[in-house]
């Protein structure tokens, strides 16, 4: 399997407000920069989607580290909290609802057929890839024209 690092942020002017999401994907010494963004969404949103679309594209089953700012994510996959939100419907217990169903759905099937690792680092601490994500995510979500962000 080829191996992957994968380093995502995403970003939100405003919660919720205009967002984006920034990626990096790294295999062999080569790079990929990937971003994109919404008009109205949260910066949750953003957090998942950069996971989402690094995974969604790519081609082949591969051994992924993925390196994100967010405990949210994080947390999630690797507690496996999002696994249990969805076998209970998407609850999180008998009265609270978990959020973004959506997108934990479509990460949960991004993440099927590969080797994922999710690993947490501290935001806005000088760590490189992390901050040219951030940059990325960020003049993402000041483009014009930018889509709904459709749950």
């Amino acid at each position: 399997m080829k191996k992957v690092h994968v380093f995502t942020d995403g970003a939100c002017s405003g919660n919720p407000g205009p967002g984006g999401y920034g990626v990096i994907l790294r295999y062999n010494g080569n790079e990929k920069e990937l971003s994109g963004g919404f008009s109205h969404t949260t910066n949750n949103r953003m957090e998942l989607m950069g996971a989402i679309i690094a995974l969604e594209s790519l081609t082949e089953k591969c051994d992924v580290t993925v390196v994100t700012d967010s405990q949210y994510v994080v947390n999630a996959i690797e507690k496996g909290w999002a696994k249990k939100w969805r076998s209970m419907g998407w609850m999180r217990n008998k009265k609270e609802p978990a959020l973004n169903p959506d997108l934990w759905e479509r990460l949960l099937t991004a993440i099927n057929g590969h080797k994922v690792t999710f690993q947490w680092i501290r935001g806005h601490s000088g760590h490189a890839e992390n901050e040219r994500c951030d940059k990325l995510a960020v003049a993402a979500s000041a483009q014009p024209n930018l889509p709904p962000d459709v749950k």
